[in-house]
């Protein structure tokens, strides 16, 4: 069995890598870096440290690596010939990786299986995007079903905190212990790739949002609230009570929109977030807080972690998400000049009206219940950014 896997980033080593060689598939690698490209193609094997209460090493071997950007044709060999081609490139990398996949579902002989094909990314219905990608791309309807139908594409729900590594880590990855990798089975058919990792689900939805919006929701609040009150590192700032504090408010709104749009028990709900801030709180993870936090415009879209459950909240709960309002204001506020999204969001905030702001950065429209709140909150911003400047 051969799985492709775009993106040999640390995610991509050190998550569905791992759990594809686990699975025992034979891994190529595909990234554009080429230093990296290079080190793993000159490595035999590299080790994942899982740390946590139980840690522990695991050593990945019979892999292989290409340079997707000046090795396109061998790239397009392998998947025309594979069983799985999975990403972890970033939602806004789709776009870049569709049109090689599309060459390889053309490549692929008329006789073989279908491709299973999943994007393992930190966003909503991801393979439906990169789906639409590499349809959109290619000349006419009869190409479009031809390709199609040598291939399935499942959307996921993949959930592993992976820090910024140490500079002398070479191919090696740490890792925490904990993951979930929650796959749509509907698309197979009963014929699921054998991935004893991955966990193959009915309804997709309520598992991708509860992860979105508990995860990466509590992340995000605790870098922004931390970053705020001086702190380094994820582990330092939720133990700071203000900063934990924050996020147990902001992750009860979004277990109270969970609920009340999916049904999923609030028990249930409640052992989630405490697992969650506990592992935030993993003093084996070294993991900066303006790391967590960068690319703050893009936390604030519209489906992304602060504006996606606040709106389902406004709809489902009824009333206004305070916590969820202020972890906005304190994402408004993470000010870095490595960043650039945090510049431009600050640039922003110097030069655009509040409404702008909210309706082009938050998509959220005149009208919405949560408008006026986030104008409000976007007005603040601009206040205190105003103070801190004299």
């Amino acid at each position: 069995m051969k799985a492709v896997h775009f993106g040999a980033g640390n995610i991509g080593r050190g998550f569905v890598g791992l759990l594809l060689h686990e699975a025992g598939y034979e891994v190529v690698f595909a990234d554009v870096n080429a230093e990296l490209i290079d080190a793993l193609a000159a490595a035999d094997s590299y080790d994942v440290h899982l740390v946590g209460e139980d840690s522990e090493t695991k050593t990945v071997t019979g892999f292989r690596a290409i340079n997707s950007a000046t090795d396109e044709d061998a790239l397009v060999a392998e998947i025309a010939s594979a069983d799985v081609v999975t990403t972890a490139v970033g939602p806004r990398i789709l776009r870049f990786v569709a049109p090689v996949i599309a060459r390889g579902l053309a490549a692929r002989a008329d006789d073989a299986p279908r491709l299973a094909v999943m994007a393992c990314e930190n966003a909503i219905g991801a393979t439906d995007l990169l789906a639409a990608e590499l349809m959109d791309g290619l000349p006419d309807d009869d190409t479009r079903e031809e390709l199609a139908a040598r291939a399935v594409f499942a959307n996921t729900a993949v959930d592993r905190i992976v820090p910024a590594q140490a500079a002398d880590a070479g191919v090696d990855v740490t890792v925490e212990t904990f993951y979930e990798w929650v796959v749509d089975r509907t698309p197979f058919g009963g014929h699921e790739p054998r991935i004893p990792g991955a966990h193959f689900v009915d309804s997709l939805g309520p598992y991708i949002e509860r992860k979105l919006f508990t995860v990466n929701t509590g992340h995000a609040t605790v870098a922004y609230s931390g970053f705020l009150e001086g702190a380094t590192t994820i582990s330092e700032a939720i133990a700071i009570p203000a900063v934990r504090a924050a996020a147990e408010a902001a992750l009860r709104e979004t277990s109270a929109a969970l609920s009340a749009k999916h049904g999923l028990a609030e028990a249930d709900l409640a052992a989630y977030r405490e697992k969650i801030l506990g592992r935030f709180a993993n003093p084996y993870l070294v993991d900066e807080v303006t790391r967590v936090g960068r690319e703050p415009i893009r936390k604030l879209g519209r489906n992304d972690r602060f504006i996606g459950p606040a709106s389902d909240y406004a709809e489902h709960v009824g009333g206004v998400p305070t916590a969820l309002l202020s972890a906005i204001g304190a994402a408004l506020r993470f000010d870095v000049a490595e960043d650039t999204q945090s510049v431009e969001l600050q640039r922003l905030l110097d030069e655009a009206d509040p409404a702008a702001i909210v309706e082009e950065v938050m998509g959220v429209e005149p009208g919405s219940a949560l408008h006026d709140p986030l104008v409000g909150v976007v007005s603040e911003a601009q206040q205190d950014r105003i103070h801190r400047a004299r």
